[in-house]
């Protein structure tokens, strides 16, 4: 479930069950302001978390994943986000304007995989080359390509480090791009099985037409 979904689900629980509990308290039980108060506040918070449990435990079984591994995962994606943002700092602080849309297209990659994983645990099994070894060599060569870009005097040998270094950076890049296409390599499959089936059905169909109009009347 997306993470803003999760969070408006939790609070549009929490806050109801809270309100209620103050009303009630106050008004039913004579309950005094502030006590009623803090009685109300106490069952928001206690909804809140009871319905992230759920939720988080329903996506655990609806992933296939243990408790174990569910917790593991999203502590591995609490780092990933980490260096996700440290990329993005060091990608756009780089001083070379003809490179700009690759770093783009490098940015948007690279966040449609974190957001893939977060909604879907378990496509991080899918997505480890990406998350153990590419996304740490892309943190690791943008941000000393964006302390040595921002050099006022370059010589022949730091701009030839440089251009080497772009040019790996545009591998790494073509490589998160391959990584994105194997995370969605069973999305693309089932796909194809379905167009299958319906091109199955729509043939299946234009000749059962086409043998009734042949029929005499």
């Amino acid at each position: 479930m997306n993470t803003f979904l999760m969070i408006l689900v939790r609070t549009g629980i929490a806050l109801p069950i809270g309100g209620l509990t103050w009303i009630v308290s106050l008004l039913g039980y004579d309950v005094s302001f502030p006590l009623s108060v803090v009685y109300g506040l106490g069952a928001s918070t206690a909804s809140y978390f009871i319905t992230d449990g759920i939720i988080k435990h329903q996506v655990q079984t609806r992933q296939g994943l243990s408790r174990k591994e569910y917790k593991f995962i999203q502590s591995e994606l609490k780092t990933a986000n980490e260096k996700i943002s440290r990329l993005n700092k060091y990608v756009f602080s780089i001083r070379h304007f003809s490179s700009f849309k690759q770093r783009i297209d490098l940015m948007r990659v690279t966040k449609k995989i974190y957001r893939l994983t977060k909604e879907e645990p378990r496509r991080f099994y899918k997505a480890e080359k990406f998350y153990y070894s590419h996304l740490d060599s892309l943190v690791e060569i943008s941000e000393k390509y964006a302390m040595l870009s921002a050099q006022p005097r370059k010589n022949k040998a730091l701009q030839a480090t440089l251009n080497e270094t772009r040019r790996t950076l545009d591998q790494l890049s073509r490589t998160v791009e391959d990584d994105l296409h194997d995370i969605l390599s069973d999305d693309i499959d089932d796909l194809h099985f379905e167009l299958d089936v319906v091109k199955h059905i729509s043939k299946k169909d234009d000749s059962e037409t086409l043998d009734e109009g042949r029929r005499p009347k």
